[in-house]
């Protein structure tokens, strides 16, 4: 199958399994997306989420953000994992945003990439899923693993892996299409043991047995 439509069935077959795949992250404006993202390295969406519940009741704005102690902000995010560098990170970031960016989150790839503990991973959760904005493809640990898997790259780095997927993704949907990977990855292409046997990809796809 050429791989042009190879990809093009994978994107209708996942679309069908997981109609509504979506963030796990709960938030209600930008600067709670953010934040959220960032903690979210090397760390599930749900223990984010439960962080993030009193956090956002706690820091309603950037102020709030720029202006906490670090020892404070470290036991509100201790669960979070690696909380020391992302208490840092999420307060360089906040002081940024009002000092550069008049306090509110920036709206394009090369701004944001400017934020302490943002690379382009963060910055394409936040442009989709705040802005609307489509600027590539958010690539995780299970977009990583089900990509390489797919065959859609051979690449490790997720820089280099999210190049390879933006040539043959259409962009209209590289924002939804990082969801349908994870939703994926999570239930049935999991990273130890993959269920080859029930998976909807198994005859186009270049890992099953």
């Amino acid at each position: 199958m050429p791989e042009e439509l190879r990809s093009s069935e994978i994107i209708s077959r996942l679309s069908v399994a997981y109609p509504n795949a979506k963030i796990a992250l709960k938030y209600s404006n930008p600067l709670e997306l953010l934040v959220a993202v960032i903690l979210s390295a090397q760390c599930t969406d749900q223990v984010v989420n439960r962080i993030t519940a009193p956090l956002f009741k706690k820091y309603t704005s950037v102020e709030d953000y720029a202006s906490v102690e670090v020892a404070e902000f470290e036991t509100d995010i201790k669960s979070a994992g690696f909380y020391r560098n992302k208490a840092k990170n999420i307060i360089a970031t906040a002081n940024l945003i009002k000092e550069k960016f008049g306090g509110k989150v920036p709206s394009t790839m090369a701004e944001l990439i400017t934020l302490p503990g943002v690379a382009r991973k963060t910055a394409n959760i936040v442009l989709y899923n705040a802005y609307g904005i489509t600027d590539g493809i958010a690539v995780d640990t299970h977009v990583a693993r089900l990509s390489q898997r797919l065959g859609l790259s051979a690449n490790k780095d997720p820089v280099k892996i999210e190049k390879d997927l933006m040539q043959i993704i259409p962009q209209k949907i590289w924002g939804s299409f990082s969801y349908l990977l994870i939703e994926h990855g999570r239930a049935v292409c999991i990273a130890r043991k993959p269920k080859c046997k029930i998976c909807t990809l198994n005859d186009i796809c270049p890992s099953a047995p």
